[in-house]
């Protein structure tokens, strides 16, 4: 049974297994005439059940799910003859990838070697038993989980307590998932970029004035031996960093005042949907209208003009990005300045503040936490965009403040190092982590400087 199936059948048990819980209660106690008389309303003693019956099962085919591939390519591989199983570790591994496409019907067997076929064929079978033993398992765990709860329920029996005390662990859970993927995200990229700082010191990272990362990769092969000054790739992420908020701080805050406080509701209420909209859109359509449209017609002014404009620059580039997240900025503000009580308002002006004091002296203060806390994050969206750069700033790391000029990013960088098939003890696709780290870091300072604000006139205002 493929896991799909499986799952639709765990769903209809967990259906019965509720309607079953639910009359087993109402029956307890005579009808539902006198469902007064249960601890806990019918419905608790139909989530019981469906939990005693659904979420053992699952867990035993998501861990039988995880655990399945290791053992059967263990099984295969015990089988294999003394000479294929003796093969060293990258050609083994290779043969089981082989073994792993027949089985699964990728090729054909016309002109494999029979004990690669043979041993395709165990897999195959391997495979329709584990399933066939998995899904017999979870459908009688399922089973004996609902003939438990449902022996268990009495008219005095605690179900609202049991199904609130196992929500609230599936919701510990889940908030740990989230803890313990990113702490796993952070280590990963530390590990990798201190293995790249052990091949290129970190002075040199942090403080070198060429990037240039293409090494040689074997011992025979002529190459570079690689520089890896990122000081280049910060000063492009920041040149279009602020070009892009140039253009969507003033802009966005701009139109969040006037939606809250000058336009009228039917005006608001159409605007705004249509506002958002931009946000909506994949930044790869950004990078073809930055690379087709913005980038020649900069171009072409800065020309007409006397400048000397690259093809690809990084004011095409952020122009297109500022735009980008302009609905970012408004929305937020718009929400903050909304946020603001209206009695605060209504004291300014009934002090004789005029309605551009009021915003002024008295809305945008209080809510500057929001505000800020918006600009945070689109600095941080800016910083992390990928596709306009590669489309419409290009790949050279220049080290230049010129607007005019071609430039590149970190973003961009990892993505140009790990693409294709990478050998990961190289200096050069260790560098990405090493890019990652140091985007990390700065982008949780930014947070950081953001909360310290936000905290900061909170106390002020509240």
């Amino acid at each position: 049974m493929e896991p799909v199936t499986l799952l639709l059948v765990l769903i209809a048990l967990a259906c019965a297994a509720f309607y079953a819980g639910r009359s087993r209660a109402l029956v307890a106690v005579g009808g539902r005439a006198n469902s007064k008389n249960l601890h806990s309303l019918p419905g608790y003693y139909g989530f019981y059940s469906v939990i005693w019956c659904l979420l053992p099962a699952m867990a035993l085919a998501l861990l039988w799910l995880l655990a399945e591939p290791r053992v059967v390519i263990a099984m295969v591989v015990q089988g294999l003859p003394d000479n294929l199983r003796s093969l060293p570790s990258g050609d083994l591994n290779l043969l089981i990838n082989n073994i792993e496409n027949l089985a699964a019907g990728y090729f054909s067997t016309a002109g494999a070697d029979q004990d690669v076929v043979a041993a395709a064929q165990i897999l195959a079978d391997y495979q329709v038993a584990s399933r066939q033993l998995m899904s017999v398992s979870c459908i009688s765990l399922s089973i004996l989980g609902l003939l438990l709860s449902r022996s268990k329920i009495t008219p005095i029996f605690r179900a609202r307590n049991g199904v609130e005390s196992v929500i609230q662990k599936l919701l510990i859970l889940a908030s740990s998932i989230a803890v313990l993927t990113t702490i796993g995200i952070v280590l990963s990229m530390v590990f990798e970029a201190m293995r790249f700082f052990h091949q290129v010191p970190i002075t040199d990272f942090l403080f070198g004035l060429n990037w240039s990362p293409q090494t040689a990769i074997r011992p025979d092969q002529v190459g570079s031996s690689g520089s890896f000054g990122a000081v280049p790739l910060f000063a492009g992420t920041l040149l279009i960093t602020v070009i892009a908020m140039t253009i969507a701080a003033p802009v966005g805050l701009m139109t969040a005042i006037y939606l809250a406080e000058y336009s009228s509701q039917s005006f608001r209420a159409t605007a705004k949907p249509l506002l958002e909209i931009l946000a909506g859109i994949p930044t790869v359509v950004y990078g073809f209208f930055a690379a087709l449209t913005v980038a020649p017609a900069v171009r072409a002014t800065g020309t007409a003009l006397g400048f000397d404009v690259a093809s690809e620059s990084a004011l095409a580039a952020g122009l297109v990005m500022g735009v980008m997240i302009i609905p970012l900025v408004s929305s937020l503000s718009d929400d903050a300045i909304n946020a603001v009580p209206r009695a605060m308002r209504d004291g300014a002006l009934g002090l004789g503040s005029t309605k551009s004091e009021t915003i002024k002296q008295v809305i945008l203060p209080a809510a500057l936490p929001g505000i800020v806390g918006g600009l945070m994050l689109a600095v941080s969206r800016a910083i992390g965009e990928t596709m306009i750069v590669v489309m419409a700033a290009g790949l050279s790391a220049n080290l230049t403040a010129n607007p005019f000029s071609a430039v590149t990013t970190v973003t961009v960088q990892i993505v140009t190092l790990l693409v294709g098939d990478q050998e990961f003890d190289s200096p050069k696709t260790l560098a990405a982590f090493a890019l990652g780290l140091v985007l990390f870091v700065v982008t949780l300072g930014l947070n950081l400087i953001g909360l310290v604000i936000v905290r900061k006139y909170r106390e002020q205002y509240e």
